[in-house]
């Protein structure tokens, strides 16, 4: 088994949850932190843009987010935004330095 899902609730923007975890002997420490990115694109369409249009904006601006995100940090996973939601949430793991 390579992942094990551990429900965290109510961890909010910019807060860090932090995981040990044992295996056998060896204990790993596990840093995760939930970042929200813009979702709202309105600021960058006209009214008359189709759907289309508005996907591919929103795509845009979180491939860049994530691209230019610290590099010390992994992307685990992107959440599925709430219809009209004006942010879109995502996971990272702190990378482990060996």
């Amino acid at each position: 088994m390579k992942d094990l899902t551990i429900p965290v609730p109510n961890l909010t923007e910019e807060e860090i949850a932090e995981v040990f975890v044992r295996v056998g002997d060896k204990k790993t420490l596990y840093n995760f932190r939930i970042e929200s990115f813009p979702w709202d694109i309105e600021d960058e369409l006209q009214q008359e843009d189709d759907e289309l249009t508005r996907s591919l904006a929103r795509i845009t601006r979180l491939k860049n987010a994530i691209k230019n995100y610290d590099p010390d940090w992994e992307l685990i996973q992107i959440y599925t935004p709430s219809e009209n939601a004006h942010h879109i949430q995502v996971l990272y793991r702190k990378r482990n330095k060996a």
